[in-house]
């Protein structure tokens, strides 16, 4: 029985390592094949250079500097060759005695190791013409190698900041979605730069190199070259982006000019800010800086900015009461100054009132009781779907990131939001542009191109890339009634700028003649039975209200919307109207309206 036993042991014995034998030498053949090639066939990845940003007349708005990186040897940071890492710092160090010797070993040691081999990174750019005196040199070192390298540049610094963007170094977030943003280690976080990254950026190219034991190449086995320089042309006219910066000296707001088609001519977001600090890391005290500003410079107010609309919705509200049949264009209401709702008294911006009011009067002298009355009639849901249909709360479509979406409530909204019913007052309120109303200035430019036009365009600062044009998109939103409408609200917006009472024309000077609505947003609420309203100018800066002004021109045949806001600038038609006024001159100077 003993004997058996062992025999069965023994036989086993010799299976198990018969059964390794096999798997050593017939079954894992393949996978230390596999795991040879990988190490005498390197894959090299070649990064591609980012594409260019130009304006519609091929100005440079985004450029590479060109420039070199230097790396230095692996494996330098074990002690028994500590000293030859420090005199390779320090010969560096010698040449460009700008840079910072303590972040060159803080970059080396992070990424030295047994299982690397390449060369590191110490340095990732320094300027051409800085390097060419000590090119040579450098290269006689075995211990350091010199590579061309690039790094963005915003020639016009702070101007259309908000619309170019910048690129900043790559997270970690960044780097695990995007190969090619981890191996460049820049990518777009604003504007066009972030919108249209995957586009500029390019695609990777790649060597597959046969290497010895030591890391030496043999031959290129595949060469794959990269997909770069994918330049985007933008539809801004510098120039003109030049001149609005000029008019916004001191001041905060926004100006967009934009043709009927969605194609953006300007537009400032003001106060800007340089881009450049962006491009290497901005320092904590510069970041501080902007932020803490009262002005808000790096807040995209184009389309971060919500804004009460005042009475630029005017027009919007009038097609709400057209639509409904309840009301149409020449039914008048009396404005002697207020109405009065329960124990609350809604004011007229016109202390004396407007007397009998039709639509073309209420917009074009911005009479506050004819919407108030209106509204009482239609409701607000009504005005809500309107309004919404018409642009406002919802994105425009604009090629920008983070696109915000403001607010037109109804009785559904604030019963989300706040868990409470809806007050008749605040129909009053929301039918002239208050209360909880937020809009972005691309939402009010967008909604005056279709006031001037019959369409809603999508806005766009792409003008061509790939060496395709881009294709306007509109959408059809008028009811039949909005548009057999349609010209009488223009009429009237005609008169907000031309006609005696109209609110604008003591301030509009241009040569040709434009259509528009004034808004003056409140800033802080005004009870309604002070007697006395206190002046703009007599208030606090920053408790005075938003000044709007958008408009069209010219009139009859319509081509551009202009819209300008100036934060804190009290009525929309002073405050605005010299600046829209200019703008326009400027477009005819420019040769965009003859």
């Amino acid at each position: 029985m003993r004997l058996k036993i062992f025999f069965y042991f023994f036989l086993l014995v010799w299976i198990v390592l018969l059964s390794k034998v096999y798997y050593l030498s017939i079954k894992s053949n393949s996978y230390y094949e596999s795991l040879a090639k990988q190490n005498m066939i390197k894959k090299e990845w070649i990064i591609p250079t980012r594409g260019e940003i130009l304006d519609r007349n091929l100005k440079p708005l985004a450029v590479n500097k060109i420039g070199f990186k230097i790396k230095v040897k692996p494996h330098l940071s074990y002690k028994k060759r500590v000293k030859e890492l420090n005199s390779t710092i320090d010969y560096i160090f010698s040449l460009f005695p700008n840079l910072d010797k303590a972040k060159m070993y803080r970059k080396y040691k992070r990424k030295d190791s047994p299982y690397n081999h390449d060369f590191i990174e110490v340095v990732d750019f320094i300027p051409y013409n800085e390097v060419l005196p000590h090119f040579v040199k450098l290269n006689l070192k075995k211990d350091i190698l010199v590579e061309p390298t690039f790094k963005r540049y915003y020639p016009n610094k702070d101007l259309a900041s908000h619309i170019i963007g910048y690129v900043s170094r790559t997270n970690k977030k960044e780097a695990k979605r995007d190969q090619v943003a981890k191996l460049v280690g820049i990518i777009g976080k604003a504007g066009v730069e972030k919108y249209y990254n995957n586009y500029l950026q390019g695609e990777l190219g790649y060597r597959l190199v046969k290497v010895t034991a030591f890391n030496e190449e043999i031959e290129t086995l595949e060469l794959k070259e990269p997909k770069e320089n994918r330049d985007l042309v933008l539809t801004i006219d510098i120039r003109l982006q030049k001149y609005i910066e000029k008019l916004f000296k001191s001041k905060a707001g926004v100006a967009i000019v934009m043709g009927l088609d969605g194609e953006i001519l300007a537009a400032g977001s003001f106060p800007e800010y340089d881009i450049n600090m962006f491009v290497s890391g901005i320092s904590k005290d510069k970041w501080y800086e902007l932020i803490n500003n009262f002005d808000h410079p790096f807040t995209n107010k184009l389309i971060n900015g919500l804004y009460p609309p005042a009475s630029t919705v005017k027009m919007g509200v009038a097609l709400s009461f057209l639509d409904t049949k309840k009301i149409n264009e020449y039914t008048p209401f009396y404005c002697n100054g207020a109405i009065e709702l329960g124990k609350r008294k809604f004011r007229c911006w016109k202390r004396t009132g407007h007397g009998k009011t039709r639509m073309k009067k209420a917009i074009r002298e911005s009479c506050d009781v004819y919407f108030y009355e209106g509204s009482l009639k239609v409701g607000i849901d009504k005005i809500a779907k309107t309004l919404r249909k018409l642009g406002f709360a919802r994105k425009t479509g604009v090629d920008l990131p983070n696109e915000f979406i403001g607010i037109i409530p109804d009785k559904e909204w604030k019963e989300k939001k706040y868990g409470i019913k809806w007050y008749i007052g605040e129909t009053v309120v929301a039918s002239i542009g208050q209360g909880y109303d937020l809009v972005t200035p691309m939402q009010m430019t967008r909604h005056t191109a279709l006031l001037a036009s019959g369409r809603l365009p999508t806005p766009h600062f792409a003008k061509r890339f790939l060496n395709n044009e881009y294709k306007s998109k509109y959408e059809d939103v008028l009811t039949p009634i909005q548009k057999r409408k349609l010209p009488a609200i223009r009429r009237a917006m005609y008169e907000v700028c031309n006609h005696p009472k109209g609110t604008a024309t003591a301030h509009i000077k241009t040569s040709i003649k434009i259509a528009g609505k004034t808004g003056t947003a409140q800033v802080i609420g005004i009870p309604q039975d002070e007697k006395e309203r206190m002046k703009e100018e007599e208030l606090k800066y920053y408790s005075r209200s938003h000044a709007w002004l958008t408009t069209y021109g010219p009139y009859k045949n319509p081509k551009y919307v202009v819209t300008v806001l100036v934060e804190h600038g009290g009525h929309g038609g002073s405050a605005a109207g010299p600046i829209v006024s200019k703008i326009y001159d400027k477009l005819i100077e420019l040769g965009y309206i003859k």
